[in-house]
């Protein structure tokens, strides 16, 4: 090869035409100049997310709940040293009592209720009021055990068998307060969850106890009670306080001069057996219908709901009269949602209320508004129950 040939071969190399090699540093530098703020901000979005899924907030929710069977969870024993327990008509096909559930929400669930248009988000004021959330939780512990209670009684009594009431400890469930309350009425001087047991160093046990001692006060009276503090941890105490009480007028009764709170139902029942109704840590009274009707359906024979799947809901005091329940839309929800097709609930709800229950538990589900036990057993019969029966021969 010759010197013209090589100068050739250079000048071809060294030419312009050939390609420029690619600079992949800088390429690589540009990809991570915008892969490096998505990164970090993808991990930002999701560390939001999860403080906001963990940190409580102040709101409280009331959701939809569970409508579960009675019949399972009712079970008799005997009373020591007494005859055997009745028979027990279990059934599969046992009435639901139904809940609605509360709770604190966090941020993010807050965010999602809001959305739900049959979850209610309430404040800690709209929620408690002027009480405390774990009084509220105790005297609904307390509600769903006198709930229990007066349904045995009222069972028992409607099948023809024994059941007796006796008081029981003077326990402050509401407070009653006026627009200007004195400096010492009990809604200043009392908390909600306390125990009265003495007035003017008389002991009273019970409700009418309280009131014998109270008959020949007046109003603006004062009176020096025995109280049993609320313990926010739950342990029992026997230790009492001295609270020096005013007595204001009565709301309902005009010139009765009253310590100024509700009493919640402290009641027990004596039965000529043990009855047990497992509801854990479900709190409140508005499973009292229910109860009632799942306990006269496991003493008697025969189903009293036939093949219609029944939910109920209402409160039940001993003469047995159906009481207005609150979350009723809610809870419509929960029984929708178990697949029930009747739904008892109390003649007391509002028109507004029980339209609302029915639009949420649409065309599946058919409400129907109860003031009695009678009235709820008369309509469970017309769609096709097996009705009351005698349970002369179900004692063993």
């Amino acid at each position: 090869m010759d010197n013209i040939e090589r100068k050739e071969i250079v000048a071809l190399m060294t030419s312009d035409s050939v390609p420029p090699t690619e600079d992949r540093t800088s390429s690589r530098t540009r990809a991570l100049y915008w892969a490096l703020p998505l990164i970090t901000l993808s991990w930002l979005l999701l560390l939001g997310f999860l403080v906001l899924a963990v940190i409580p907030v102040q709101r409280w929710q009331l959701a939809p709940g569970t409508a579960s069977r009675v019949g399972s969870r009712i079970s008799f024993t005997a009373v020591k040293g007494e005859a055997a327990p009745p028979r027990q008509y279990s059934t599969k096909n046992s009435i639901r009592f139904v809940t609605a559930q509360t709770g604190q929400l966090t941020a993010l669930a807050s965010l999602v209720a809001w959305i739900d248009p049959h979850v209610s988000v309430d404040t800690y004021t709209e929620r408690f009021g002027t009480q405390t959330p774990s009084s509220v939780q105790r005297l609904g512990y307390q509600a769903m055990v006198g709930a229990k209670q007066i349904a045995e009684y009222v069972a028992l009594n409607k099948v023809g068998m024994k059941a007796e009431f006796h008081d029981g400890a003077v326990l402050i469930e509401q407070l009653v307060c006026t627009a200007t309350p004195a400096a010492r009425s009990a809604c200043k001087v009392l908390n909600v969850g306390e125990v009265i047991t003495a007035v003017d160093g008389v002991k009273t046990p019970t409700l009418p106890a309280l009131g014998a001692q109270l008959k020949d006060h007046s109003i603006g009276d004062t009176v020096t009670l025995s109280v049993i503090p609320y313990s926010t941890s739950g342990t029992k105490s026997t230790k009492t306080e001295q609270r020096v009480v005013q007595l204001m007028e009565s709301p309902d009764v005009k010139g009765k001069a009253i310590i100024g709170f509700t009493p919640a139902d402290t009641r027990t029942v004596d039965l000529p057996f043990e009855v047990s109704i497992a509801t854990q840590d479900i709190g409140g009274p508005s499973g009292g219908l229910a109860f009632t009707l799942a306990l006269i359906d496991e003493l008697t024979p025969g189903n009293l709901m036939g093949n219609t799947q029944v939910a109920a809901t209402g409160t039940m005091n001993e003469l047995g009269e159906v009481g207005a329940i609150g979350a009723l839309e809610q809870k419509a929800v929960a029984v929708r949602n178990a697949g029930a097709h009747l739904f008892l609930v109390p003649a007391g709800q509002s028109a507004d209320e029980v339209a609302r229950a029915r639009r949420a538990a649409g065309k599946s589900v058919t409400i129907v508004q109860v003031a009695t036990l009678d009235q709820a057993l008369s309509v469970l019969a017309a769609r096709g129950g097996a009705g009351l029966k005698s349970t002369a021969n179900s004692t063993k």
